[in-house]
Parts: C-alpha cells; sequence; structure tokens
C-alpha cells in the first residue's frame, strides 16, 4: 500500500495517535505524518503510507492554512486555550477594527518568532516541554517565519463583562510557524496579553479540509475494501518541483543512480531547484545540481527503480 492520505485530525489527539491508529487500522508500519498538529488543534494532517514516506519531508516544508479566534485580555501559560492564565488585563473599552487590522498587517510577511514552552522545539537535547513541565526555564532560539497573509474574519466581539475582545482569523503561513505565537504577539502590537482560543488546519501540503477524511471513515473504507479511492498518488507530494520526463534509455541509467548532464536530461540552466524525474507517469527520483560537478546532476532521493522498462 502507497501512497498520501489526506487525514482530518479530530481535537484531543496527537498526530502519534493517529498514526499508531492507522498502522493498526491498514494493517502495516509504514506510515508517517507529514506535519505535527496540537493535540488541541483540529484539522488535516497529510499521512503518508509505503513508499509515501520517502516524500515527507517535502509536504512538510509546504505552506498552511489556519482558521481561528484570537483573544484579547489575558495570556496563557501555553498561549493557547489550554494554559493557565499568567497575566490578565481588563479591557474597559474595546479595540477598534482599525486599531485591530493594522495590528494583524504589521504582523505579515518574514516575523521573528519565540518558540513557546509548550513546544516541541529541542534545545540542548530535550524539547521544550520537557522543561516547562518540570518547572524549569531555558534560553529558546529566534526563529523566522513566513506569513503570507493574516486577516480577520469576523467582527470582534467585546466581552464587557470579563473585560475581554475577540475575533475570528485565517493565517496563511510557512513551515515552522507558531499561530500561537502570533495570536501572543499580535496582543503585543496593542499593548495588551493575549493568546491563540481556537485553531483549526483548513489547508496543508495542498491538502484540504474537503477531501480529509476522518478515521472513523477510513476504518469503514478498509473494512468494506475500498480504501485505494481514498489514497492520493505519491506524485502529489512533489507537485512543486519541475517535472522531467524520461525516455527508455535515460531510466535505465537513472534507475541505477547514474550522475548524468543536465543537458542530456533536458533541464535548462534555470533550475536550482530539485527535480523530479518520471517515467510512464510515475516519478521514479530526485535529481539535485551536483555540488561539486558543473552541468552534472545526481540523484538525491530514489522513490522507484522497479518499473519494467517500455519495449
Amino acid at each position: 500500500m502507497d501512497g498520501i492520505l489526506p487525514l482530518w485530525k479530530e481535537r484531543g489527539m496527537t498526530s502519534h495517535d493517529c498514526v499508531f491508529k492507522l498502522r493498526k487500522i491498514l494493517q502495516t508500519k509504514k506510515i508517517g505524518h507529514g506535519g505535527t498538529l496540537d493535540p488541541d488543534v483540529a484539522g488535516v494532517l497529510p499521512i503518508c503510507i509505503g513508499k509515501g514516506t520517502k516524500v515527507i519531508e517535502y509536504m512538510v516544508d509546504s505552506g498552511k492554512t489556519y482558521e481561528g479566534e484570537i483573544t484579547l485580555g489575558f495570556s496563557t501559560t501555553t498561549e493557547d486555550a489550554s494554559g493557565e492564565v499568567v497575566e490578565k488585563v481588563f479591557m474597559k473599552e474595546p479595540l477598534t477594527t482599525e486599531q485591530i487590522d493594522q495590528a494583524m498587517s504589521e504582523m505579515t510577511g518574514t516575523v521573528t518568532q519565540i518558540p513557546p514552552m509548550f513546544s516541541a522545539v529541542k534545545v540542548n537535547g530535550r524539547r521544550l516541554y520537557e522543561y516547562a513541565r518540570n518547572g524549569e526555564t531555558v534560553e529558546r532560539p529566534i526563529r523566522t517565519a513566513e506569513i503570507y497573509s493574516f486577516e480577520r474574519t469576523s467582527e470582534p466581539v467585546f466581552h464587557e463583562k470579563e473585560g475581554i475582545q475577540s475575533w475570528r482569523f485565517k493565517v496563511v503561513c510557512g513551515k515552522g510557524t507558531y499561530v500561537r505565537t502570533l495570536s501572543v504577539d499580535t496582543g503585543l502590537k496593542v499593548g495588551l496579553p493575549a493568546h491563540m482560543s481556537e485553531l483549526t488546519r483548513t489547508k496543508a501540503a495542498g491538502l484540504d479540509r474537503s477531501m480529509s477524511l476522518t478515521l472513523q471513515e477510513v476504518q469503514e473504507l478498509m473494512e468494506n475494501g475500498d480504501i485505494a479511492s481514498a489514497l492520493l498518488p505519491i506524485e502529489r507530494g512533489i507537485a512543486d518541483f519541475p517535472r522531467i520526463d524520461l525516455s527508455n534509455e535515460l531510466y535505465r541509467q537513472v534507475k541505477n543512480g547514474a550522475r548524468l548532464p543536465a543537458k542530456e536530461l533536458g533541464i535548462s540552466s534555470d533550475i536550482s531547484t530539485l527535480v523530479a524525474l518520471f517515467y510512464q507517469e510515475k516519478v521514479v527520483s530526485l535529481y539535485m545540481e551536483h555540488p561539486d560537478k558543473n552541468g552534472i546532476w545526481k540523484p538525491s532521493k530514489v522513490l522507484r527503480n522497479d518499473l519494467e522498462i517500455n519495449l
């Protein structure tokens, strides 16, 4: 069984929980996921199966879309609704939509973030959440993130009695973005503590909510012998790379890991990314420019070398 499964992860489960359950449902061990989701976050979780696991890293690198809610008035230890309150400011009056939209617009582009203490980032060989659970503090690395768009999608709601204000948002961002931190930093822009009060991932690696299946739906397809209908080809995971279609002779060389001139492969001089080499409409290898030999390309990752040659 090879392919990519768009899974809808429900709240309360870790990404690892999903992989563990799918190994039992699909009766195969070779399964991985393309992009961790926090337990409190629901959403699209790309699952790679069999040969599909070879393209996980390229799916993790792709952009993601989230929809959620920001609440002003208090911050938490985890930067989301599950943590303990660490700072609270009673809002006597709400911010205007103009103030909110201005703050959000200033958070687009390349931004710097300090990962939350409750995150999986490693410092000195340990996850940050391990330090946090033990009540320890440690200097966290500053990271950059790409925020392609960050927009308010609802009218702000002011809760006068609680002294807090909330609104819905949609963000399109690059890999490694902490949307929790984006929410907190938006609050800092207006001088108020904030946290991410809800989050759902609606798109990842080109997969969206409409094509995603729950674990229960996957179980039913498996029981009915129709699981193949839910699997996308592994070619989906490398769709962003330039494509080269191979002749019989070139495939003979490529499947054995040959280093070949760009001209022979038909790779133009303006290409500097990985190139996906196809044979019989299936991706067989990803090639990269040789670091030391000008004009020569070499295998970066072999995905298939067992296709029969057309005669």
